[in-house]
């Protein structure tokens, strides 16, 4: 499976039962939900329709899946002695997957273990490790009580996860990570490059001893994804985000 052809068949997908204007509707929705009512986002507010799921998977989904792929690269963490690799809040999945396929060759890629509080986000995650024959398996759970068990051949990675979580659930995953971290496991943490919205940024990486590096890649998306986005009033000309990255040759 290519990225092209996953994005075609998520448009199979999504589109069957909904119209590209009910999803660019829902899509400014969603956007809105994440820039100027973020309170809703610790409740599922993001996710709580049909239009809004179809929304996430048809734009969200390939950016998340683009952007985590460009930061791999830059950072060299394709790393082929990955045997696995723990997605905490992992959503569509499309983040692990990214990173997963970076890794080895076909047939010889880490597993992924997705962890989602969203039951449609978990289905959508298994799918798509269908799609691209990755072994694994997302599941419902919490991140912040999840036990993490990682090690030195273990990715974790929290992509667009910690920034939605309540200041409580934030406070009591970051121990959790931090001694995964000093056990060898490779953290990966991405988050959107907007500094108002990651006001918990500074203490992580102090905490994590992290290295951190914002992003901003020329990459095209896929056209229904462009479409969505000039009708909702997104029209993205470049891709960027932030990191943080612990591993053994950034400590």
């Amino acid at each position: 499976m290519t990225f092209e052809r996953w994005v075609d068949a998520l448009e199979a997908r999504h589109l069957a039962d909904l119209t590209q204007s009910e999803v660019t509707r829902a899509l400014r929705a969603l956007s809105s939900c994440y820039v100027e009512r973020r309170a809703g986002l610790a409740r599922g507010a993001a996710l709580d329709g049909a239009g809004k799921r179809a929304a996430f998977a048809l734009f969200y989904a390939p950016v998340h899946f683009l952007v985590t792929r460009e930061i791999v690269r830059a950072l060299r963490a394709g790393d082929a002695s990955l045997t696995r690799i723990m997605d905490l809040g992992c959503g569509t999945g499309a983040a692990g997957v990214a990173w997963a396929l970076e890794c080895g060759r076909d047939g010889d890629r880490p597993s992924i273990a997705g962890v989602d509080r969203n039951p449609w986000a978990v289905a959508e995650a298994n799918w798509m490790y269908a799609q691209f024959r990755l072994r694994g398996r997302a599941r419902i759970g919490d991140i912040a009580r999840v036990h993490v068990h990682a090690s030195e051949r273990d990715g974790v990675l929290l992509a667009y996860a910690v920034n939605e979580l309540a200041s409580a659930r934030r406070a009591a995953l970051l121990p959790r990570v931090r001694t995964v971290a000093q056990r060898g496991a490779r953290v990966l943490i991405v988050e959107p490059i907007a500094r108002r919205m990651n006001d918990w940024w500074g203490e992580w990486r102090a905490a994590l001893n992290a290295r951190e590096d914002e992003w901003r890649f020329a990459v095209t998306l896929p056209p229904l994804a462009r479409e969505l986005a000039r009708g909702a009033g997104l029209d993205p000309q470049e891709l960027t985000a932030r990191s943080l990255v612990v591993a053994t040759d950034s400590r």
